[in-house]
């Protein structure tokens, strides 16, 4: 059998979140160079302007919303049956006396 070559160690997460954040000043130039030029497309020029507003700001916060105008059922009820589901009953009798 031939002989296997060790291919280098991949990267981390780390050194790729590292290597990508040397690169944010060019990006960041890039996206302005095409959210100010009259001859990218008025779609290339959106794109550029929300991404410099996500880096920058945030990405806005998104609603949460069950389809009705109820609040959302706790999921600690949910959790609690699934981890303990012979505790379920006894626990709501030991409330209840």
């Amino acid at each position: 059998m031939p002989a296997r070559v060790k291919t280098p160690r991949a990267r981390t997460l780390t050194e790729i979140r590292s290597l990508a954040r040397s690169h944010s000043r060019t990006a960041i130039r890039v996206l302005v160079g095409i959210m100010r030029s009259e001859d990218a497309t008025p779609a290339a020029r959106v794109s550029a302007a929300n991404a410099i507003l996500d880096r920058g700001w945030g990405k806005a916060a998104q609603p949460v919303e069950n389809g009705e105008d109820q609040p959302l059922e706790l999921v600690h009820r949910v959790e609690r049956v699934i981890v303990h589901p012979d505790d379920a009953g006894n626990a709501d009798a030991e409330r209840e006396a």
